[in-house]
């Protein structure tokens, strides 16, 4: 599994979250709402600090954007690209 977040979608988070390098972001599942690879479940975030070894990583200007082991289920072997709905200014989660 890979995780890609866009230039746009960093930017977002930065300015909206005030990221700086060394800082990290979770995703993981929670319960409700609506997606295209496990109904029921959505994807949720969080200014958190990752584990060990968590089981996908990326590093953007220093910040870490994270899934942790024990959520690996939720994207079922897919990718996930974090990318930006500018008409709704606001993170979009396409799993590839």
């Amino acid at each position: 599994m890979n995780i890609i977040v866009t230039k746009k979608a960093f930017d977002w988070y930065k300015r909206e979250l005030g990221l700086k390098p060394g800082d990290a972001i979770r995703f993981f599942a929670r319960y409700g709402g609506c997606s295209t690879v496990q109904k029921g479940f959505s994807l949720g975030m969080v200014k958190d600090e990752p584990a060990d070894e968590p089981a996908a990583q990326t590093t953007v200007d220093g910040v870490t954007f994270f899934v942790e082991d024990g959520d690996q289920w939720y994207f079922d072997g897919h990718d996930l690209t974090v990318d930006l709905d500018e008409k709704g200014d606001e993170p979009v989660f396409l799993l590839q």
